[in-house]
């Protein structure tokens, strides 16, 4: 652990650890830093620099109108219904159409219920953000809505925004319910788990990912925690959630973006290093992600954060311990290099990607057995990963210890931000819809049909 060269010395029973999840610092309003919550609620720290902003919000006009940018967004998203004026429709007021269920998740800001369409009876994923928690963060909601609309129905596997409006309390977005689980439990449910599991299920993503680039669109934060399942059958699509983070990005305008974030263990070097950024990161995280499939644990899991940190900018990583990698083909080790490529420059682009010969190739790339039968790489990746989750049990009660008397001089206005935060998103909780007045902006109601 630690670093690459220890890490060749593990013990088989002691893979490297990423604890760059749980162990980072408490973010703030102050040094905006923020959370930002996926659609099944994230068990993995999200950075993003600019989540947090100072002044008042004027929700006489909904929340999710793009403002002074309205006309260059709209521009670029799917054209809307007909309205009576195109030229600054009026905010529309009805009856909900939806009443909802259970909470299926929680995160910083938000919280994610099951909702119900009343006249379908559809069952959908519903993002409830209470208006108070986004004073001086509405751009987040507006770019995150403008994403979706650009990439939504486009794809099967990338999750659909169908409907978003607002009370006098919340604002809601509707999307698809996604049951089946996330991909590194469905794996571990599996009976048995082969190599070329793994590229069918990078091949999917990359495909994905390949259609949201296409539309000028950079996700920012794809990990294991945001590919979802559509449903527990076992032909059900994967889905790319969580477009929190998510940007446009314009081509002909060679838009670079600058602010740190992301969740640490799957960002680029550039974004580390705030050399400007793109698209290329999304490939960066597509290397993580496939070196995780196939061993169980990230590339660059280390001690700290700063360590992480300081090995990503590096490209410092191996396929070790050997015991996780003997039954890995050179060719799927080949496409992680080429995937964590430190200059973006040289990186290769998801066409390219798909390409690569481990996702192309008409025969299964493996390790085979003296019987010629491809070798199963769940227990090494069961192993790993149950090995990992023992170690930061472990490193959650020695820091607790060390931390305990940090924690009896925390600053009392952030307890008294969290509390505010916790009591809002109960308030949120509790709002009963099937009573409710909702407003949609005239022109931008999705078909939830």
């Amino acid at each position: 652990m630690g670093n690459t060269h220890s890490r060749r010395g593990d013990s088989p029973a002691s893979p490297p650890h990423n604890h760059s999840n749980g162990n980072g610092k408490l973010a703030t309003l102050t040094n905006r830093m923020s959370r930002v919550m996926d659609l099944k609620g994230t068990r993995s720290a999200t950075i993003d620099s600019k989540a947090a902003g100072s002044g008042g919000s004027d929700y006489e006009t909904p929340i999710y109108e793009t403002g002074k940018n309205k006309k260059e967004t709209e521009s670029a998203l799917k054209p809307p219904p007909p309205t009576t004026s195109s030229v600054n429709p009026m905010p529309v007021t009805v009856p909900c159409q939806y009443r909802t269920g259970k909470t299926l998740g929680s995160g910083t800001y938000a919280i994610v219920k099951e909702a119900i369409h009343i006249e379908t009876g559809k069952y959908y994923a519903c993002k409830v953000i209470n208006k108070r928690l986004m004073e001086g963060r509405e751009h987040m909601v507006r770019n995150e809505i403008a994403v979706l609309k650009r990439v939504s129905s486009g794809h099967k596997n990338v999750v659909t925004l169908h409907d978003y409006f607002e009370t006098s309390h919340n604002l809601y977005l509707v999307f698809d319910l996604c049951t089946g689980g996330e991909l590194f439990d469905r794996i571990c449910a599996k009976g048995n788990y082969y190599e070329a599991d793994a590229a069918a299920l990078v091949r999917t993503i990359f495909k994905a990912v390949q259609y949201i680039h296409a539309g000028g669109i950079v996700h920012r934060d794809l990990k294991p925690e945001n590919l979802l399942f559509r449903s527990k059958e076992e032909d059900a699509d994967i889905m790319i959630a969580d477009f929190g983070l998510s940007r446009i990005m314009d081509e002909d305008k060679h838009t670079q973006l600058t602010e740190i974030c992301g969740t640490p263990g799957y960002m680029a070097p550039e974004i580390f290093k705030k050399s400007g950024h793109g698209k290329p990161v999304d490939i960066w995280a597509m290397g993580v992600i496939t070196y995780f499939l196939l061993a169980g644990y990230t590339p660059f899991d280390r001690d700290s954060q700063q360590q992480e940190m300081e090995a990503i900018i590096a490209g410092d990583y191996s396929f070790t311990p050997e015991e996780y990698w003997n039954n890995v083909s050179d060719v799927a080790k080949d496409f992680v290099t080429k995937c964590l490529t430190v200059d973006p420059k040289k990186r290769p682009n998801a066409t390219e990607m798909l390409a690569h010969e481990w996702l192309a190739s008409e025969e299964p790339c493996a390790v085979r057995d003296e019987k010629g039968e491809m070798k199963d790489l769940l227990p090494g990746v069961k192993k790993a990963f149950d090995a990992k989750g023992l170690w930061q049990k472990a490193a959650f009660s020695i820091a607790a210890l060390n931390h305990m008397a940090v924690r009896a001089s925390v600053d009392t206005g952030i307890l008294k931000m969290r509390e505010d935060i916790n009591k809002y998103k109960e308030e949120s909780a509790k709002e009963n819809l099937e009573d409710a007045k909702v407003t949609y902006q005239a022109g931008n109601q999705a078909d939830a049909q």
